[in-house]
This record gives structure tokens, C-alpha cells and sequence, in this order.
């Protein structure tokens, strides 16, 4: 079987699989979010507003104690140029607010006119639009048109996230099976939008999902014999009362396939090309040498990879393992906790599905990349 034979057919796989994913995503689309009890855990509504004040002052409801008590102007809905009063009492988690700050306030109809308005947070948005631009014109202005097709593959992303994977899921559907799809999804548009429409985007497309289909079937093997609850989370624990329907500890799996997505679309982009460059490098290099040096090259990249995503992991828990240390357990007692045993199982098994992946998409890419009597392929 010639090399534009068995391209052909991976291509067709590639295309009978989309078709699936398609049809699942369709069957699983979700109309409207359906959920319970939110006004008794979250505030229904939020309002910007500015600081006017922050002084101590006894407090409304205990006038033997001082608070600092901070006034707010309402700057934004029905309530516009309305002030209001919330009384702090000196906690290490309580905002360090002065006049003129920023913020956005909770706001909860249903209760008492002078507590209807809390702090929830601070107001970021001009900070995150000016990020967000200065990291678009970086990537612009370094990759061009590629650079382009990057953000809209990553805006692409994040829709299918957040109007697919996250409203079923909340609804729910399997979030095994949703993170999966929404995953397999993503892999499509990111790389077809991101290099093109190439049977070398195929192939590193071909990588991926085998190898998500590796990460999902190892993830729930090792999660259910470590018997992993998947309520390690303060937000964890919400999530029964807004739903019976939530599969707490699929959501943990589901976390391990979507968050091993990303860095599967750098290794199999990286060995496809690799092919292809040693490829055009020398025309008459027999397929095994081609696939032998390839692979020496994703060894190479492997390592700092897997490095990169355990300190990824790790940044992201890094109160709670700071946590730990003060409290001076053991290595393997703190190892052992569950919410620390997740993050372990997150990252090896993620790590597994990318070292599955070098030697299969390079092995691929071999197979179909065109050889000299074939003439060039892109």
C-alpha cells in the first residue's frame, strides 16, 4: 500500500470521526441551563460601583464594636447613584479597599435595604481587555496570518467550552463523555484553523485523538482505583446543591482529558512537521531512518513538556501545598491526601498520554508522508 493510499484512508477516518463528533455534539447541545437553588448560594445580580469612603466607624449591627466601613456609589443599573454602606470587620480576608477604588457589588433583592449590596470583587475588566490586547498584537506581530488563525482557533476553543462542554455538563450529561467530544472538537478547529487544512494537520489531528481516547480510558481506570470522590474543592461541594444531576467525580476525569488537550496539540503539530521538514530535508531517506530521528527529536521535547505541565499543576495548587509544608506531614502523607493524590494522578496521566503520543503520531506521519516517486505532499 502506497503512502497516498494509506493517506487517503486516515483521511477518511479522520473526516468519519469528525462526522461523529458533529452528530454527538448536536445530540448533546444544550437549550437552556438547567439548575436549582442558585439565589440561596449566589447572588443573582452584580453592579459596578466606586469606593467613596473606607473609615472606622462603629458597627450597624454591633455599635459596642469598630468596623471599617465602607460606603459605596452605585455606578451602574437601576440602582445608579445610589449609595450604600458594608461594614468590615478587620478579617485578613476582608478587601484593603480605599476612595476611588473600582469594584463590583453582589446584589440580592430580597434582602434588607441596607444589606442588599455586598463586595464581590474588585473591577478587572479594563485590566484583562488591555492584556488581552497586547497578547493578541504579540502573537500577531510575530506570527502573522499563522498568528491570526491561532487566536481564532483559541477563541474558537473557549466558545466550545463554554456553550457546549460547561452548559451540559451542568444539565447533565456524562462529563466523561462530554469533555471527551468537547475535547475532539476542540482538536479539530484549533488545528484545522490554526495550520490548515494539510494532510499534516490530519495526521497531528489523528495523534490527538487517539491518544485523548488513551488519556480518557487510563484516567478512569486510575481514578477509580485510587477511589477518588472529587470533592477536594470548596466549589466541589456546591455543586450537589444546585444539581443532583452532577457526576462530582467524572468532572475530575473530565478536567484530566480537556486539560491534557493543549499540550497534545503542541507534541503532534511538532512531530507531523518534523516528518514533513526531514522529509523535504532529504527525498530519499528511507521511512525508518525518517522515523528514528524523529522520534529522537519528540524524546527531546517530551521531557520539557511533561516538565511544563507538572509545574502547571503545581503553580495552581501551590497555597495548598504551601499548606502542607507548615503543617510538617510526611511526603507520603501529604501524597496520599486526596486532594493532592488528583493532582498527582492529573499530571502522570497526562504525561502518559503525551509520551503515547510522540512515538504513534510520528509512526503516522511516516506512514502517510510521501516519498520521492510520489512527488510532494503538503
Amino acid at each position: 500500500m502506497t503512502s497516498t493510499s494509506t493517506a487517503r484512508i486516515l483521511v477518511g477516518a479522520v473526516a468519519i470521526a469528525g462526522l461523529v463528533v458533529a452528530a454527538v455534539i448536536i445530540g448533546l447541545w444544550p437549550e437552556t441551563i438547567q439548575v436549582q437553588n442558585t439565589d440561596q448560594i449566589f447572588a443573582t445580580d452584580v453592579v459596578p460601583a466606586r469606593v467613596v469612603s473606607a473609615d472606622l466607624a462603629p458597627c450597624l449591627n454591633v455599635p459596642d464594636l469598630e468596623c471599617v466601613a465602607i460606603e459605596y456609589e452605585i455606578t451602574g443599573g437601576d440602582d445608579t447613584g445610589r449609595r450604600a454602606r458594608q461594614d468590615f470587620f478587620g478579617d485578613p480576608t476582608d478587601p484593603d479597599l480605599v476612595a476611588g477604588d473600582r469594584v463590583v457589588l453582589n446584589y440580592v433583592q430580597s434582602a434588607d435595604p441596607e444589606f442588599q449590596y455586598s463586595f464581590a470583587d474588585r473591577e478587572r475588566r479594563n485590566v484583562l481587555w488591555t492584556v488581552a490586547g497586547l497578547f493578541a498584537l504579540a502573537v500577531v506581530a510575530l506570527g502573522g496570518w499563522r498568528g491570526v488563525a491561532g487566536i481564532a482557533a483559541l477563541a474558537m476553543s473557549f466558545l466550545l467550552l463554554l456553550w457546549f462542554v460547561l452548559p451540559s455538563i451542568v444539565n447533565g450529561a456524562n462529563p466523561v463523555v462530554t469533555a471527551l467530544v468537547g475535547a475532539s472538537a476542540i482538536a479539530y478547529v484549533a488545528l484545522y484553523i490554526g495550520h490548515g487544512f494539510t494532510l499534516r494537520t490530519t495526521v497531528a489531528l489523528a495523534g490527538a485523538l487517539c491518544s485523548l481516547a488513551a488519556v480518557a480510558g487510563l484516567s478512569w481506570i486510575v481514578l477509580a482505583l485510587a477511589n477518588v470522590s472529587g470533592f477536594t474543592t470548596e466549589e466541589a461541594l456546591y455543586l450537589p446543591l444546585l444539581s443532583q444531576a452532577f457526576d462530582v467525580r467524572g468532572l475530575v476525569l473530565a478536567g484530566v482529558v480537556l486539560g491534557t488537550m493543549g499540550a497534545l496539540d503542541d507534541v503532534t503539530v511538532t512531530q507531523t512537521e518534523a516528518v514533513w521538514e526531514l522529509r523535504a530535508a532529504s527525498r530519499e531517506m528511507p521511512r525508518a531512518d525518517i522515523f528514528a530521528a524523529a522520534l529522537r527529536i519528540g524524546r527531546a521535547h517530551i521531557g520539557s513538556t511533561v516538565n511544563t505541565l507538572a509545574l502547571a499543576y503545581a503553580g495552581a495548587s501551590l497555597p495548598l501545598l504551601l499548606l502542607f509544608v507548615i503543617s510538617q506531614q510526611s511526603l507520603g502523607t501529604v501524597a496520599n491526601s486526596e486532594v493532592v493524590a488528583t493532582e498527582i494522578i492529573r499530571t502522570l496521566v497526562g504525561s502518559m498520554g503525551l509520551v503515547t503520543s510522540v512515538p504513534l503520531t510520528t509512526w503516522l506521519a511516516t506512514v502517510v508522508v510521501p516519498d520521492a516517486a510520489e512527488g510532494h505532499m503538503h
